[in-house]
């Protein structure tokens, strides 16, 4: 059966990405959205790698767990 409902058919995408800033501090940058359309984005600070290492790689799995695969 053929599902026509846009909303459950359209790909969407979800980015994660650490980076350095100039203030020693990391940054998590959560983006996501439907492909073709405009993303949304929220970035996250943290005082170092390791705790921003860890809150990517657990936003990561709940999203794998929401279905969303890695590309």
């Amino acid at each position: 059966m053929l599902n026509d409902d846009p909303k459950k058919t359209s790909a969407r995408f979800y980015r994660i990405e650490i980076c350095a800033n100039l203030f020693e501090e990391f940054s998590v940058l959560r983006e996501w959205g439907r492909v073709g359309g405009n993303g949304r984005q929220i970035i996250d600070l943290f005082p170092d790698l390791l705790s921003a290492s860890h809150a990517a790689d657990s936003i990561r799995k709940t999203n794998l767990r929401r279905g969303y695969q890695k590309v």
